[in-house]
């Protein structure tokens, strides 16, 4: 067999089998990219679902709130009336928006009012004059079918609502409750689709389910299209390849096998190689260019190393001045593009806690992720789980994980960096880097954490959680401000916790900060978000109401003085038995008390002092300013 014949041979072989390798691999992974893509965005509608049911429940507490705060249903539960108390919510089941309204006690539902396909409800415990639990109050202000409904609009997705395996609402025409399972493939109405549920609380202390389905048939569609391209992709490469394998092999000579030898030892790390560069024909000048590569080769390789290490000089000296940064996103973007460059990784994430205990949430991205969910996921979870830094591959794909450790706490993370690439595992030098990297920002995330504490201290008083007397004098100053320039009303409420001297007299001091938490927790409970409740000094409180008039800040005032005098504190000390407090309060508004912040003080404090005179336990309004006669023109 000639050179020329086992040349064409060999040309076959290595473009042939690889091909049918790559042809293989190449349809395996559209496959699986299919299937990921699928499970992706399966993932996204579940995610989503269950984002819109918690808004419900959120849209619900308010609802909750609002019901909680209603004097004549609590006034008619707790004297037992179950048909007042019927009544009325019926009208708040319109007034309020709501669903559904259940009170449960003990002995089965006090009240149950709407429409039984409400679900996502918020529960609140409802507590009787005595100080005894009543039962759980739960309200709605969304049915399956408004739930499904929006889901549908939102994620562009169908949802099925299940009580107990039985249908309550679905966005599919003629699907059964039955058949479906938590996970995997379904048929409906003769489409294919892959279904993914989750359970969330519902009424009376049970649960729903809720199944987010997604459409297989248009991703098989998606995939037939791609492996049909793939073939004739793969055909044309095939066809030209065989064609090149042919014509080299008619024009190569014995002069190959210094080519070959030289590109193994250039391979191998020696430039030092030259080819030799007899004659005047085309391999000299191939020979030349050859040398000349080589040549280049070896002062960029020199280069490239110089540049390296300027770059991993660059790239500590940003791990230093990001150590001091204050913002968190910000120097999360730093540390990640610096980790991507230095690692030379293809994509990264930070996710963070928002608070101890609280779940992983994602605060910056670089570069792309597309492709890379899988193995991010497994070395984020194993870096959680070994609390060390981590490496994961999954098939050509490698990524590192770093978790973010607090100083004063070896097991407290405070978040994780995780970078990714495909085709290479990352080297030593690469994993120091990106620990060092990832050390640095641990350390600014924590920086960033004290300064935020710092921040919340100087503003809060440290018994009660309210906000302190400075505090309390800004807000008043820029509220008073707001009000004149548009117009609006300001109340403030003043209250004084009465005979609190003789509290702390005859119990101690550790009981009197009790009775003070419980009164500020009341204050707190009852305030809108809008509302500024403050520690004003001692036992006494105050609280900023923005667009509210004199009546309305006299009617805040008395829920809070009932709510007050309804607390029963447990006494301290072993002594057994519960402490009764009550309180006292002035209200005043702007305009009509006082038109500055000082003399709205004033006016609400005078109020306060003659409530003390009158008896104590009472509210008493500010008397109203006479207005000054206009002059004689």
């Amino acid at each position: 067999m000639s050179f020329r014949t086992r040349l064409t041979l060999f040309f076959v072989l290595i473009v042939i089998v690889p091909m049918v390798a790559v042809g293989v691999v190449v349809f395996r992974l559209l496959s699986d990219n299919e299937t990921a893509k699928v499970e992706a965005r399966l993932a996204e509608g579940q995610a989503a679902a269950i984002g819109l049911y918690d808004e419900s429940r959120k849209d619900a507490l308010r609802a909750l709130r609002r019901v909680g705060a209603d004097a004549d249903f609590i006034a008619a539960v707790r004297r037992g009336d179950r048909a007042a108390a019927a009544a009325r919510a019926r009208r708040l089941l319109a007034a309020a928006g709501i669903t559904r309204m259940v009170l449960a006690g003990r002995g089965g539902d006090v009240v149950d009012a709407g429409t039984t396909g409400a679900i996502a409800p918020a529960s609140r415990d409802v507590i009787g004059s005595s100080g005894r639990g009543i039962g759980r109050l739960q309200v709605s202000v969304t049915t399956a079918h408004a739930y499904t409904r929006l889901v549908q609009r939102v994620e562009h997705r169908p949802a099925v609502v299940l009580r107990d395996g039985r249908l309550v609402a679905s966005a599919l025409p003629r699907v059964a409750a039955g058949p479906l399972p938590d996970h995997g493939e379904v048929k409906v109405g003769g489409h294919s689709y892959r279904i993914a549920s989750f359970t969330a609380p519902d009424f009376n202390d049970s649960t729903v389910r809720v199944a987010v389905l997604s459409d297989l048939d248009g991703a098989g569609s998606a995939t037939s299209s791609g492996r049909l391209l793939a073939v004739i992709v793969l055909a044309g490469f095939l066809v030209m390849a065989l064609a090149f394998a042919v014509a080299v092999s008619r024009s190569l000579q014995s002069q190959i096998a210094r080519f070959l030898d030289a590109a193994r030892r250039l391979g191998s790390g020696d430039f030092s190689i030259e080819v030799p560069t007899e004659g005047h024909d085309e391999f000299a000048e191939l020979g030349g260019e050859f040398n000349k590569m080589s040549r280049q080769l070896e002062a960029r390789f020199d280069e490239l190393k110089r540049e390296q290490a300027r770059l991993q000089d660059a790239v500590r000296r940003i791990g230093e001045s990001v150590a001091s940064n204050l913002d968190r996103d910000a120097l999360l973007d730093v540390v990640l593009e610096a980790a991507l460059d230095g690692v030379d990784a293809t994509g990264g994430r930070a996710t963070v806690r928002a608070s101890a205990g609280t779940a992983l949430i994602e605060r910056g991205r670089a570069g792309t992720l597309d492709g890379f969910a899988d193995v991010i996921e497994r070395v984020e979870q194993q870096a959680l789980e070994s609390g060390a830094p981590a490496e994961a591959s999954v098939h050509e794909f490698s990524a590192l994980a770093y978790p973010l450790r607090a100083s004063d706490s070896g097991d407290r993370v405070l978040g994780l960096i995780a970078v990714a690439r495909r085709e290479r595992p990352f080297s030593p030098d690469e994993r120091e880097l990106f620990a060092y990297l990832a050390g640095q920002a641990a350390v600014s995330i924590e920086n960033v954490d004290l300064h935020e504490l710092v921040q919340r201290q100087a503003v809060t008083d440290e018994l009660t959680g309210l906000s302190n007397h400075r505090r309390f004098q800004e807000v008043m100053a820029q509220e008073v401000s707001r009000a004149k320039r548009f117009g609006q009303d300001l109340g403030l409420v003043m209250l004084d916790i009465d005979h609190f001297k003789a509290v702390n007299d005859t119990y101690g001091h550790q009981q009197g900060d009790l009775v003070l938490r419980e009164v500020a927790r009341v204050l707190r409970d009852s305030s809108r978000e809008i509302d500024e409740p403050a520690r004003y000094g001692g036992e006494e409180l105050a609280v900023a109401l923005p667009q509210t008039d004199l009546d309305g800040t006299y009617l805040f005032a008395e829920r809070v003085r009932i709510a007050i005098e309804a607390l029963r504190i447990p006494r301290l000390g072993g002594r057994g038995g519960h402490l009764r407090v009550t309180a006292s309060f002035g209200a005043a508004a702007m305009p009509g008390t006082g038109d500055e912040t000082g003399s709205l003080i004033a006016a609400a404090d005078a109020a306060l002092y003659q409530a003390k005179r009158a008896g104590r336990n009472r509210t008493v309004r500010a008397e109203k300013q006479p207005r000054e006669p206009l002059a004689a023109e």
